[in-house]
C-alpha cells in the first residue's frame, strides 16, 4: 500500500501498488531482461512518448543526456503530460501516467494517432525500476516538478513558477538492486538508436549528450529532411551502388502511413528492414510480406516488357532482394503483433497497403530511371543463374550422417550424445590445435571441426562460390541446418558453435572471416546465441607446483604482483602449443572456461560494419582501424 502525505487510504492507491509490485517481482516480464539491454530499453520507453508527442505534431525537439553516476534525463517540447485530476484515479494525471500500468495516452486514439512503446506500460515499468525520477512539466505557462522513489510519489505534484516553454522532462538512476549486472550505459548503443529514431521520423532534431566524463564530453545532434530515403543512403555509404538515386515511395492509405526507400548495391546480401510505429520488426510480418512480393512481381513485369528476359525467363523472390538494401517503415493506429516483443507484424491490412503503394512507386521508379532499371534486372538475371549454380552445389551439402563425402569423416571429431541442446562443436584455426582439441574434449559432448586455411571472405563472393570452399562445406555438413534461404534453426544439430582461435593476427582474421560468413548466411545462429568465441589464455605462470594462466595482461600483471619468487613465465603463441590437458582446463571445461557470447543488438549497425571490414572500401575500413586501435592493444601483432 501507497501512504500519502495526509495519511489517507484508498482502493486506487492499493491496485497501484500491486501493479508496481509486479513490476518490481518480475521486471524481466516488462524489459526483457535486467541484464545491459533492459538497462538500456528503460530509455527507450521514456523516449517512445517524446517521439510519440511528436508524431502527433507537438514535438520537433528531442534530446537525451546521459549524466554523471549513470542518471538519465529526456526532455522534449511537447505539449507537456497533463496535470489536472484524473477521472479515475482522482490524482494529478501526471502522477498516474507514471504510477499506473496501461494509463498512458497513446490508448486514446484522440490523443495519439499512432505510437511506439513495447508494452504500452513504459512509463510506470520505469518508474518501478528506478531508484528515483523526477519530472519536470512546462505546460500552459506553468512549471510543475513531482518526484518518486523506488516508484512511490515522493514530492507530490507542485507548481514552482512561470515558462513560455512547453514540454516534459524526465530524468530517472536505475534501480541497482534490480540492475545488478551495470548500471552503465554504452553511448555507442543509445547514439545508434536516437540516429534511428531521426532517420524514422524526418524532420525532428534528435540529440545524445553524455556528460558522465567532464574531460570528454560527447554530444551528437542528428535531423534528416529526407528520413528514410537518407537512411539507406548512410547505410549502403561504403558500398558501391548500381543506381546513385535511392528509390523512395510515400502513401497512405486506410489510416495507414507508409514510407519505403531502396538502393541496390553491387555486393550479395539482402538487407531489408521493417518497421512498424518506429519498432523494428526483426521477424519481419505482413509489411515485408507486401514489399517482397510486390518487388517481385513488378521486376518480372518490368523484364518482360521491356525485352530484357529471355523467352521464358524469370525471377524468384531471393535473385530481386541481392544486394538490396531498403527501409520498410509503417505507422499504424491499432498494430497487431505476434509475440509480446513485437518481432513480428501481424496486420493483415498492412500486407495490402504495403503492396499499393511500393507497387504505385516502384513501376514509376523503374520507368523514370531506365538505367538503374536495366541494372537491376540485370543484377536479378546474374543472381539467377547463380542461383541455378548454387543449387547443384547445395546438394552435396545435404547428408544423411555425419560421416557422408567431401572427407567429412577426416575433419569432424563428434559427439557422441545426439542431443542437440547439450552439445557444442568447436571450429578449430589448424591441425596442431584440432588435434590437441580433440584428445583434450570431453566426446560425450563435445564436437571439434578444425579449419585449414582462411574460410573464404562471403562478402565478396555469391553462394554458389561460397558452396565451392571445403572449409564452409564442411561447416554446413557439421551444423545441419542448411544455408541461405533454406536455412532452418530447429535443425541445428549443436546449440553450441564455439570459434576457438589463436590470440593473434591471424586468429582475430579467421574469427572475423567466420562471423561474416555465420552472419550473412546463417544469422540464426547468432540470433538464437548459439555462437560464442573462446578465450584461450595467453600466459602460464608457473611458480613451485603452482601454475595459474592470465587471459590479459592486466591480469598477468595481477599475478606477477602477488608472488615473491621468480616465476617461469611462457607466453601461448597458438592454441597449438597446449597439451591437451592445459586446453581442457584453460579453455573447454564449462567449469573453467570463458566464452564470449557472439550477440546481435542491431542487425543494421552489424551489417554496416562487416561491409566496411570485409568489403571493398579501403579507406572506410582505414578509418574505422585508426579509430579503434586502441581496442587492439592486446593483439599479438
Amino acid at each position: 500500500m501507497i501512504q500519502h502525505q495526509n495519511g489517507s487510504y484508498n482502493a486506487n492507491n492499493i491496485q497501484i501498488l500491486e501493479g508496481l509490485e509486479a513490476v518490481k517481482k518480475r521486471p524481466g516480464m516488462y524489459i526483457g531482461t535486467t541484464g545491459p539491454r533492459g538497462l538500456h530499453h528503460l530509455v527507450w520507453e521514456i523516449v517512445d512518448n517524446s517521439v510519440d508527442e511528436a508524431l502527433a505534431g507537438y514535438a520537433d525537439l528531442i534530446s537525451v543526456e546521459i549524466l554523471p553516476g549513470n542518471v538519465i534525463r529526456v526532455k522534449d517540447n511537447g505539449r507537456g503530460i497533463p496535470v489536472d485530476i484524473h477521472p479515475k484515479s482522482h490524482r494529478p494525471t501526471a502522477e498516474t501516467v507514471f504510477t499506473v500500468l496501461h494509463a498512458g495516452g497513446k490508448f486514446d486514439h484522440a490523443s495519439y494517432k499512432v505510437s511506439g512503446g513495447l508494452h504500452g506500460v513504459g512509463a510506470s515499468v520505469v518508474n518501478a525500476l528506478s531508484e528515483y525520477m523526477n519530472l519536470e512539466i512546462h505546460k500552459d505557462g506553468k512549471i510543475y516538478t513531482l518526484g518518486f522513489d523506488h516508484g512511490f510519489v515522493k514530492q507530490e505534484l507542485t507548481c514552482i513558477g512561470d515558462t513560455t516553454e512547453s514540454g516534459t522532462i524526465v530524468t530517472f538512476l536505475a534501480d541497482p538492486e534490480v540492475f545488478k549486472e551495470t548500471q552503465s550505459y554504452e553511448f555507442e548503443a543509445l547514439r545508434t538508436r536516437i540516429q534511428q529514431f531521426a532517420f524514422l521520423n524526418k524532420g525532428i532534431r534528435f540529440s545524445i549528450s553524455d556528460y558522465r566524463d567532464a574531460n570528454n564530453v560527447i554530444q551528437k545532434e542528428y535531423i534528416y529532411e529526407g528520413g528514410v530515403k537518407e537512411y539507406v543512403a548512410f547505410l549502403n555509404a561504403e558500398k558501391e551502388v548500381l543506381h546513385p538515386a535511392v528509390a523512395y515511395f510515400e502513401g497512405e492509405q486506410e489510416g495507414i502511413t507508409v514510407e519505403i526507400a531502396l538502393q541496390y548495391n553491387n555486393g550479395y546480401a539482402a538487407n531489408i528492414y521493417p518497421f512498424a510505429n518506429n519498432i523494428t520488426n526483426p521477424e519481419g510480418g505482413t509489411h515485408e510480406e507486401g514489399f517482397k512480393t510486390t518487388l517481385t512481381r513488378i521486376l518480372n513485369n518490368y523484364g518482360k516488357s521491356s525485352g530484357i528476359f529471355r523467352k521464358d525467363e524469370s525471377l524468384l523472390g531471393e535473385d530481386t532482394r541481392e544486394g538490396l538494401v531498403a527501409i520498410v517503415s509503417i505507422k499504424h493506429p491499432d498494430p497487431q503483433f505476434e509475440g509480446q516483443t513485437k518481432a513480428k507484424l501481424g496486420s493483415s491490412d498492412a500486407r495490402r497497403v504495403v503492396a499499393n503503394i511500393m507497387s504505385e512507386g516502384l513501376e514509376r521508379f523503374l520507368l523514370e530511371n531506365p538505367t538503374a532499371a536495366r541494372n537491376i534486372i540485370e543484377k536479378a538475371l546474374m543472381a539467377q543463374r547463380a542461383r541455378v549454380a548454387a543449387k547443384k552445389a547445395r546438394e552435396a551439402t545435404r547428408r544423411k550422417s555425419p560421416l557422408d563425402s567431401l572427407g567429412f569423416a577426416s575433419k569432424l571429431a563428434d559427439c557422441r550424445t545426439k542431443d542437440a541442446t547439450r552439445s557444442e562443436i568447436y571450429i578449430v584455426e589448424g591441425d596442431s590445435a584440432g588435434g590437441s582439441a580433440k584428445q583434450g574434449r570431453d566426446s560425450e559432448y563435445q564436437a571439434i571441426l578444425p579449419l585449414r586455411g582462411k574460410v573464404l571472405n562471403v562478402e565478396k563472393a555469391r553462394l554458389d562460390r561460397a558452396l565451392q570452399n571445403k572449409e564452409i562445406l564442411s561447416m554446413i555438413q557439421a551444423f545441419g541446418t542448411g544455408i541461405g534461404e533454406e536455412f532452418q534453426i530447429e535443425n541445428a544439430r549443436y546449440h553450441k558453435i564455439i570459434i576457438m582461435t589463436d590470440a593473434d593476427v591471424d586468429g582475430a582474421h579467421i574469427r572475423t572471416l567466420l562471423l561474416t560468413f555465420f552472419f550473412r548466411y546463417m544469422r540464426p545462429l547468432i540470433e538464437k546465441g548459439y555462437v560464442y568465441i573462446a578465450q584461450p589464455p595467453l600466459f602460464k605462470v608457473q611458480y613451485g607446483k603452482t601454475i595459474e594462466y592470465a587471459y590479459e595482461e592486466k591480469a598477468l600483471e595481477e599475478i606477477l604482483s602477488r608472488i615473491s619468487g621468480k616465476p617461469a613465465l611462457q607466453r601461448y603463441k597458438g592454441l597449438g602449443e597446449m597439451n591437451p590437458e592445459q586446453l581442457w582446463d584453460t579453455t573447454m571445461n564449462p567449469e573453467t572456461r570463458t566464452l564470449l557470447t557472439v550477440a546481435l543488438e542491431d542487425a543494421m549497425e552489424a551489417d554496416r560494419v562487416f561491409s566496411m571490414l570485409m568489403g571493398d572500401d579501403v579507406p572506410s575500413r582505414k578509418e574505422f582501424i585508426q579509430t579503434n586501435a586502441e581496442f587492439a592493444r592486446n593483439l599479438d601483432v
